[in-house]
């Protein structure tokens, strides 16, 4: 499940985020191809705002079979999955299946990350996540002063795609309410312990300006890569 009804306001952006331009195609048509890479997943869903129709438009011009548009995207993230998940069952997923939870704005995301996800945890009783130590000192802050430091040690940067089983993932997601801001935090809440992941730092969300220049570098890295192939170890 992709939820794409986000309005990317840190992105300063006229258009949202995930509908911009990057290497000519949509941000978010990146992030589907890396799931169409891999024949052995399942049915998808991309959960978009209901004002963003005309956006729809746009990914359709770049069909994925596998992904089918829902508009019925919400004012929060939990919201908009909370509304994928029910558009999964409508499609015949029942509450044992899992599910998959990835950013729309996670573009840079590669089919091997997605597999190293699946193998981790498709037989794990929970489920989890991608994420990636903290490499940087964490400083709390007193409006524009440092307050104090924290240790980074055992301190993990969340990221997506997150995996788990459908009817657990809604069931934590009604409880945790609207202003969950990930999947696993919902999970969680209900006293379980989702598995990380070690991810890639390459795998960022596309956030603020700078970040889509980069993404978009990126890109065209890849782009040479039947030259001269990334070194980049998932």
């Amino acid at each position: 499940m992709i939820p794409c009804a986000g309005s990317g306001s840190r992105a300063s952006a006229a258009t949202p985020k995930q509908y911009l331009s990057l290497v000519g195609v949509p941000l978010v048509v990146h992030t589907l191809r890396a799931f169409a890479a891999l024949p052995g997943l399942g049915q998808g869903v991309i959960v978009v705002a209901p004002q963003d129709l005309d956006m729809a438009e746009v990914i359709r011009q770049y069909p994925q079979d596998r992904f089918v548009i829902s508009p019925t995207g919400g004012a929060t993230r939990a919201q908009s999955v909370l509304a994928g998940l029910s558009a999964l069952q409508q499609h015949g997923a029942n509450g044992n299946d899992w599910v998959m939870v990835h950013d729309a704005a996670r573009c840079l995301l590669t089919p091997a990350l997605i597999e190293k996800l699946w193998l981790a945890c498709q037989n794990d009783a929970v489920g989890g996540l991608l994420a990636l130590p903290v490499p940087d000192t964490l400083k709390i802050a007193d409006k524009d002063r440092v307050e104090s430091t924290l240790s980074r040690s055992g301190k993990w940067l969340a990221q997506t795609p997150q995996m788990f089983r459908h009817a657990e993932l809604t069931q934590a997601l009604l409880q945790a309410g609207d202003q969950v801001t990930d999947e696993a935090s919902a999970i969680e809440a209900l006293g379980r312990r989702p598995m990380l992941v070690t991810a890639a730092a390459f795998n960022f969300k596309v956030t603020y300006p700078e970040d889509v220049q980069l993404a978009e570098a990126v890109l065209v890295g890849r782009s040479g890569a039947a030259v001269k192939p990334l070194e980049i170890t998932p």
